[in-house]
């Protein structure tokens, strides 16, 4: 039995599909994810597993609402144009893909088409999320990326004809990175016309490979004082270049702010399909997370209100007094928390919002922390 939410509860509005392989797992990479070969019989599995869940998925009547499609990875681009219509048809079938407003698709620089840009193009596919991490080829081996420079700057100029609204991710504090660097991968990004650039501290986590290679001495990674110097590189530079600084990690042009991930950061319901993707509903007032559509975490209304005002708080405009006020009936400690966060620096109100100081969006992990401790 899988996880489904009353049909009394509102329906999904954004829709999330995995794609968990790759021709390469990253040394970074802490995803749901793994290295296949093209012709990988797994690969046609999950495609047809993805099918049948949609299918299933609009009998049950969650897919009327969908506002948002954003399928994921792993790599998406890397299972092919013909595997990747096997799921186009499948949407077209079980959702109005007309009434979408954003179907996102991510792709890689070595396994982006021709072809499959025009497939995305038949079936409504209006943004293209590009893992570039860099423009120089040291830092792309240092990450185990398995594209170049060439080919990154090729596969945007590849997708541009076909797709405006293209997102590309860069990572900051890669292995022996310079602000040099970095700024010349954030002018090449801004010169090539991108709208849309996320833009990630490279962390090591548990279990990969870089940690291993941290560990043994072989690598040596930023420390949290240099990520800070770098983060804050990239906001001067962007935000002079005409972008927007609207989510801890997103820089967007005018327009171009992803509407699939608002979706998460404003606790609206969204549903995950495909080995490892995390879904999100409402039942009975109470915010359920699944992955595999099986159950893995039920909020109690104090966890519900301290994950509201983190998400807000997520969002560089911040999170609405209206919202804090709701929450306050709910966490008692709010109210000082919050003053002693207002107090450090770490936080500010202003007009009728509650957001990150700029050395708050530096230290967010911190500030979550305090605000989450008050559920527990």
């Amino acid at each position: 039995m899988g996880f489904y939410p009353p049909e009394s509860e509102p329906n999904y509005k954004a829709l999330y599909m995995h794609v968990p392989f790759c021709r390469k797992r990253c040394l970074y990479c802490d995803f749901v994810t793994e290295a296949a070969d093209f012709a990988d019989e797994r690969i046609d599995a999950h495609v047809s597993g993805l099918v049948r869940d949609l299918e299933k998925a609009a009998l049950r009547g969650q897919l009327k609402q969908i506002q948002t499609v954003y399928i994921g990875g792993g790599t998406p681009s890397f299972i092919g144009a013909s595997r990747l219509k096997q799921v186009f048809l499948a949407l077209q079938e079980s959702l109005d893909l007309a009434a979408v407003d954003e179907f996102t698709v991510e792709c890689n620089p070595d396994s982006v088409t021709e072809s499959m840009l025009e497939l995305f193009t038949g079936f409504g596919v209006n943004r293209v999320s590009l893992g570039i991490q860099s423009f120089i080829d040291s830092e792309l081996q240092a990450l185990g990326r398995v594209h170049d420079a060439r080919s990154a700057v090729a596969a945007i100029e590849l997708v541009q004809p076909y797709v405006d609204n293209i997102s590309i991710d860069l990572m900051c504090g890669i292995p022996l990175q310079t602000a040099q660097n970095l700024t010349a991968n954030l002018q090449t990004a801004v010169e090539l016309g991108i709208n849309h650039i996320s833009v990630y501290p490279l962390t090591v986590e548990e279990g990969t490979l870089l940690e291993a290679a941290v560990e043994a001495g072989e690598v040596r990674v930023a420390d949290d004082d240099t990520q800070a110097d770098l983060l804050e590189l990239c906001k001067t530079l962007l935000e002079t270049a005409g972008f927007t600084h609207y989510e801890i990690a997103s820089f967007a042009r005018d327009g171009f702010q992803s509407r699939h991930n608002q979706a998460y950061w404003t606790g609206l319901p969204y549903l995950g399909l495909g080995r490892g993707a995390i879904g999100m509903a409402m039942c009975d007032g109470v915010r359920v997370r699944f992955s595999d559509l099986e159950e893995i975490e039920r909020l109690d209304n104090m966890s519900q209100a301290a994950e509201d005002i983190m998400l807000g708080l997520r969002l560089m405009q911040g999170v609405h007094v209206g919202k804090v006020n709701q929450s306050r009936q709910l966490l008692p400690g709010l109210e000082q928390c919050l003053a002693e966060l207002i107090g450090s620096g770490l936080i500010e109100q202003q007009a009728e919002h509650y957001r990150l100081s700029s050395q708050g969006w530096l230290l967010a992990n911190m500030v979550f922390g305090r605000i989450w401790s008050l559920a527990e």
